[in-house]
């Protein structure tokens, strides 16, 4: 059967490492990027892999495409320090691999993202499908961004059953230690790409998200974990919008 490598990025990620490379550690080869971390990280990944790269300037995307580089498999798969792979999604992938007569070489899987412990079914979070598993052969490159960066490829595309179990946030503290470098590279992105943030921007951007996550995507139904999210996450746009205003006026 076909060879599967695990790529994984981290940074201080030692209270979710171990469960993520425990519920991947069938794989043939585990792969792991990481950006100096100053807690256990590597010790722990050191339990499952000897192939633990360290990167301190490389971006969320350059460490992707790195550990893609660095992978001898035939197929890829890569996931994040806060995720897990359940039994049914192992299954499911390994029926792909091992298929002789498989002509899709890329595959999207959905996400069930749970915010401090409550699972997010609504505020545009779910479903949330993304490109997870592929094909050394086709080509997957991440764009060179800071976050959220966008994925391109060749070939044919498909989606698993299963779901990818995704731990963010755990704690309120979290998720506000987050912000301000998350807020940072985005708003760094945005200043790069020629955007501009204006007074209005700041006051109405983040009025808008909380209105279409809360309202239009029915996190109201989501409860009070749902109306957190979406005020935090309003919040996020507040702060994001600001810092580009502020770097627009340093040019």
């Amino acid at each position: 059967m076909p060879k599967l490598s695990v790529i994984i990025s981290t940074y201080n990620e030692e209270n979710n490492i171990e469960e993520c490379l425990e519920s991947v550690k069938w794989a043939d080869e585990i792969i792991v990027v990481d950006s100096s971390s100053k807690d256990k990280t590597a010790y722990i990944a050191k339990k499952f892999t000897d192939k633990i790269f360290i990167s301190d300037t490389k971006s969320f995307s350059e460490k992707k495409n790195f550990g893609i580089n660095k992978s001898s498999g035939e197929w890829i798969l890569w996931i994040d320090a806060d995720e897990r792979v359940p039994d049914a999604l192992k299954e499911e992938m390994l029926q792909i691999i091992s298929s002789s007569d498989n002509e899709t070489e890329v595959y999207k899987i959905n996400r069930k993202s749970f915010f401090i412990n409550k699972f997010i079914k609504h505020c545009g979070w779910y479903p949330d499908y993304g490109i997870r598993l592929f094909k050394k052969q086709a080509g997957i490159k991440f764009t060179e961004v800071r976050v959220h960066e966008k994925i391109t490829y060749n070939g044919n595309s498909g989606k698993l059953k299963n779901e990818i179990i995704h731990y963010t946030d755990l704690t309120f503290e979290h998720y506000i230690s987050k912000l301000n470098s998350y807020t940072t590279s985005s708003a760094l992105d945005l200043f790069d790409n020629g955007k501009k943030s204006s007074v209005s921007d700041i006051i109405f951007r983040p009025v808008f998200t909380f209105i279409k996550m809360y309202f239009l995507k029915l996190g109201v139904l989501d409860g009070y974990m749902g109306l957190v999210l979406c005020t935090l996450s309003s919040a996020h746009v507040f702060v994001k919008y600001s810092k580009l205003y502020f770097l627009t006026k340093k040019v």
